[in-house]
């Protein structure tokens, strides 16, 4: 259960699978996608709610073949630009692209995790993506009611997140802004999870509704901190706001993309080494100041002999 990222990635992504990185503005699991990039995965089906600098990454390296996804944008600091070249120009190779609305992403992954062949949802009406994209189609209400709109169960091969901590068993607890973390772990036939630490059972037992996945749901563990960087981790670090605004002139730059990677992922061993690439400066600038949950009385069963003792 508990291993290391390279040994993660080699056991369980291979070339031409379907791989969704989850993790909603927040625990965008980053030092993962760097590992598959250095590992030179090929022809992947790249799955996320919104793509982001992940994908803009993921594509340059030449890992991604399919995109399928929502919102496309560097995380609200601008355009994905080596995205944009592949689908505008085919610059320098084509990309295909599955659209869907971030709702339509989430219901994909309920109907994967339910083992359902598709989800209604009525978002679409007055939408032009049904248009766009062929795969959402329409049904008719067995119950009387008007047509609705479905998407198709989505059953990534591999699920790969980031979480503030699990047990070395494979129990992951997370806090603050969740996605569809959850769903898309049920919906995969494999998850891998970084973490930024490894803790001991009885920490995970004091919390038990803070457990967003079980171990049965894990096939392995990382202990990998700061790996969600330059996203966030609640708790532990700050968003990187600094570096998304420096991506937009990189991705703009197809040579200085490709140096990025060069520098930042292919020449840089592990995330350890990214961590101190990244300086003690710029961690002091998305370091955080403690600030702790109210406590939480979950009792336990009343035991009359220790009350006399």
């Amino acid at each position: 259960m508990v291993t290391d990222l390279a040994s993660a990635v080699a056991a369980h992504v291979e070339d031409g699978m379907t791989v969704a990185f989850e993790g909603f503005g927040h625990l965008i699991p980053f030092a993962a996608g760097h590992e598959v990039i250095r590992q030179g995965r090929r022809d992947l089906t790249f799955c996320r709610m919104t793509p982001d600098l992940l994908a803009d990454q993921m594509v340059a390296a030449g890992c991604v073949r399919r995109l399928v996804s929502a919102f496309f944008a560097s995380g609200s600091a601008g355009s994905l630009y080596e995205v944009r070249r592949r689908v505008e120009d085919a610059d320098p190779a084509p990309l295909e692209v599955e659209e869907y609305s971030h709702y339509g992403m989430v219901c994909r992954y309920q109907a994967g995790a339910a083992r359902l062949p598709f989800f209604p949802l009525r978002s679409y009406a007055g939408s032009d993506l049904p248009e766009l994209n062929p795969r959402i189609r329409t049904v008719t209400d067995p119950y009387g009611g008007p047509d609705i709109h479905v998407v198709p169960a989505l059953n990534p091969d591999v699920t790969i997140v980031h979480a503030q901590r699990a047990d070395r068993h494979g129990n992951v607890q997370m806090w603050g802004i969740l996605g569809a973390q959850q769903e898309a772990a049920y919906a995969a036939d494999r998850v891998i999870v970084t973490v930024e630490e490894i803790v001991d059972d009885e920490v995970v037992r004091a919390d038990p509704n803070r457990t967003v996945l079980p171990a049965h749901a894990v096939d392995a563990v990382v202990a990998c901190p700061r790996g969600a960087h330059p996203s966030y981790a609640q708790g532990c670090y700050d968003r990187d706001n600094a570096f998304y605004r420096e991506w937009t002139p990189i991705s703009r730059d197809p040579a200085l993309l490709q140096a990025w990677l060069r520098e930042w992922v292919y020449e840089v061993p592990d995330r350890t080494a990214y961590v101190e690439k990244v300086g003690a400066e710029r961690w002091r600038s998305v370091a955080v100041d403690e600030r702790l949950s109210g406590r939480v009385d979950y009792g336990r069963r009343y035991a009359p002999q220790e009350a006399a003792q």
